[in-house]
C-alpha cells in the first residue's frame, strides 16, 4: 500500500547490469574455450550440433530463456512461498536418482532421457538456499538458540547426504560453503575454526600420525582457550605450553624407557629363564612393552576433561565445556580417520587424496589428470599461446577438459592474463552479490544473495585447486565455465532469481 507513493524504477535503473554483464562474459568465456578443448586439427564449426560446443551454445540459448522467464513472468513474491514445496521435490528427485538414474564415472546421480541427461544435484543448492534463506529470515529465529541451529543443519545436511549416497563427493563438499551463510547471519566464528580443525586434523593423521594429530589438537584447544579467557592468558600459555612440549617429547623419551627395559628383560631371560616358543618373558616390565605414549595421551586427556567439566559447571564457562567435547569429539576422529579412509572413501578418491598429500607418487594413474593440468597452465606462460593455440588442448592430453578441467584451457591459450580475468570475473561476481545482497531491505533476499555467493565460491575454489593440484579430484564444474546443461541452468536460475528479488526491491523508491 505504501507503494503506490513511491517513484516506480525501470528496468534500466531496478536491474543490475553490471551482474548481468559479468554473467554474459563468463558464459561467452566458457562457450570458447569448450570448442577450444574439442577442436582438432580437422576442426568443426563452432555452432556444429555434433560437438559440445554446439550443444553448449543450444544450452546457453535455453539458459537465457530461463533468465528473461524469471526476471519478467514468474512473481517474484512466489520464491518465498514455494520454497518448501521445491525444497520436498528436490529431495525426492535426490534420492529416486540413485534408485532410478544411470551411472556415469561410478556416480549413480544422473536421469537419462535419451540424448539429454539432468542431474538433480545441481539443482538442491537452489532448492537449499530458498528454503534456508526462508527459515533465516523468519521472524524470532536465533541460531544462537540450538532447536533453529539445528533445523538450519538438517535442512542443509539432508541434500548434502542424499548426494553422498549418490557417491557425488564433489557436489555435496559445496554445501560446507552454507556455514558462511549462517555465519554472515549470527553463527558463532568458533563453528568455522571447528571445521579447519576437523580438516586438519584429517591431514595431519594421514600423513604424520594419530599421536601428532592428538598433539596438535591439544595445542589448538589450549591456545584457544588462552585467547578465550584473557585475565588467565598467560597461565594457559605457561602451563599449557609446558604439556604440550612433554607430549610432544613422549614419544622419545618413552622409547629410551622401553628401549632400556628391553634390554634389561633380554637379558635377565638370557640368564635366567628361557621361555618355550610362543611364550612371553615373565616378567613385570613386560607389561611396560605394550603401553604408548597414545596411552598416556588417553589417560592426561581423560583427567584434563574431567578437570574442565568441573571448572566449567564451578566458572558457568561455557566455552571450556565445549573444549571438553572438542577435544573428546577430535580424539574419536582421529581413532576413526583409518577407517573413514579405508571403507568411506571410494578407492579413486583414496588414491587421489594420496597423490594430493605426496603420501604416493602416480604421474601416469590418478595423478594424470592434474600433472597434465598443470603442465597445459604452466606452458600458456604470461600471455598464453592463443586461441586454438594449445597443443595439450588441442590433441587432447587432459581427459575432461571441456569439463571440470576447462580452466587449464584458459591457462594454456590465454596465459596468465586469461585466468587473471577470469578470477577478477569470479571475485566481482560473488563481491557484487555480496554488496548488492547488503542494500536489501528484505530478509529473504539478503540471504539468499549469500547462498548464491557461497555456492559460487566453492565450486570457483574446489575446481580451480583441484587443476592446479592444490585439491583433490573430485570432479566438480567450473560455474558458466564448464560444458554441461544441468550446471549452466542451474547457475543461471540461481542467479537471475537473486536478480528477479533485487530489481523487485529497487523498483519502488
Amino acid at each position: 500500500m505504501i507503494r503506490e507513493n513511491y517513484t516506480q524504477r525501470g528496468l534500466r535503473q531496478s536491474l543490475d547490469w553490471k551482474l548481468v554483464l559479468c554473467y554474459l562474459a563468463l558464459v561467452l568465456i566458457g562457450w570458447l574455450n569448450i570448442y577450444a578443448s574439442v577442436h582438432s586439427s580437422e576442426p568443426a564449426s563452432i555452432f556444429d550440433f555434433g560437438v559440445r560446443s554446439g550443444k553448449q551454445f543450444v544450452w546457453i540459448l535455453t539458459s537465457f530463456a530461463l533468465a528473461l522467464t524469471i526476471l519478467f513472468v514468474i512473481p517474484p513474491s512466489w520464491w518465498q512461498g514455494l520454497s518448501p514445496w521445491i525444497y520436498l521435490g528436490v529431495v525426492f528427485l535426490l534420492g529416486a536418482v540413485i534408485f532410478l538414474g544411470v551411472e556415469v564415472k561410478g556416480s549413480r546421480s544422473w536421469f537419462e532421457f535419451g540424448p539429454v541427461r539432468f542431474q538433480p544435484a545441481e539443482v538442491s543448492k537452489i532448492s537449499t538456499s530458498l528454503l534456508l534463506s526462508m527459515l533465516l529470515s523468519r521472524t524470532g529465529f536465533r541460531l544462537s538458540r540450538p532447536r533453529d541451529f539445528f533445523l538450519a543443519v538438517a535442512i542443509i545436511g539432508l541434500p548434502m547426504l542424499i548426494i553422498l549416497g549418490e557417491k557425488e563427493t564433489g557436489s555435496a563438499l559445496v554445501y560446507i560453503g552454507f556455514i558462511f551463510v549462517l555465519y554472515r547471519e549470527g553463527l558463532s566464528g568458533w563453528w568455522l575454526a571447528l571445521i579447519g580443525l576437523v580438516i586438519l586434523l584429517f591431514i595431519t593423521t594421514l600423513t604424520l600420525s594419530p599421536y601428532a594429530s592428538l598433539v596438535i589438537l591439544a595445542a589448538l584447544l589450549i591456545l584457544c582457550n588462552a585467547f578465550q579467557d584473557g585475565r588467565r592468558f598467560w597461565r594457559w600459555i605457561i602451563y599449557g605450553g609446558l604439556a604440550v612440549l612433554v607430549l610432544s617429547l613422549l614419544p622419545w623419551l618413552w622409547g629410551l624407557v622401553t628401549g632400556a627395559v628391553q634390554a634389561r628383560a633380554d637379558a635377565i631371560s638370557n640368564l635366567a629363564y628361557v621361555p618355550r616358543a610362543g611364550e612371553e618373558p615373565r616378567y613385570f616390565w613386560s607389561f611396560l612393552l605394550k603401553i604408548r605414549p597414545v596411552h598416556f595421551f588417553i589417560a592426561a586427556a581423560g583427567i584434563g576433561a574431567v578437570i574442565g567439566v568441573y571448572r566449567s559447571y564451578r566458572e558457568r564457562n561455557s566455552f571450556l565445556g565445549l573444549s571438553v567435547a572438542a577435544l573428546i569429539a577430535g580424539t574419536l576422529l582421529v581413532f576413526s580417520t583409518d577407517f573413514i579412509f579405508d571403507n568411506v572413501l571410494q578407492d579413486h578418491q583414496r588414491k587421489r587424496i594420496e597423490v594430493l598429500l605426496g603420501m604416493k607418487e602416480d604421474p601416469s594413474g590418478v595423478g594424470y589428470n592434474v600433472n597434465q593440468s598443470k603442465i597445459a597452465i604452466g606452458s600458456g606462460g604470461f600471455s598464453g599461446k592463443g586461441f586454438l593455440g594449445g597443443t595439450q588442448t588441442t590433441y587432447g592430453f587432459v581427459p575432461e577438459q571441456s569439463t571440470d578441467f576447462i580452466f587449464c584451457t584458459v591457462g594454456e591459450e590465454w596465459g596468465f592474463i586469461g585466468c587473471l580475468v577470469v578470477i577478477l570475473l569470479y571475485v566481482f561476481l560473488i563481491t557484487r552479490l555480496i554488496f548488492d545482497a547488503d542494500r536489501c531491505r528484505e530478509s529473504f533476499t539478503r540471504i539468499y544473495g549469500y547462498c548464491v555467493a557461497a555456492c559460487i565460491f566453492m565450486h570457483l575454489f574446489i575446481n580451480i585447486g583441484m587443476t592446479v593440484g592444490i585439491m583433490p579430484v573430485i570432479g566438480i564444474p567450473l560455474p558458466l565455465l564448464s560444458y554441461g546443461g544441468s550446471s549452466l541452468w542451474a547457475f543461471t536460475i540461481l542467479i537471475f532469481i537473486f536478480l528477479s528479488l533485487y530489481r523487485q526491491e529497487k523498483k519502488y523508491f
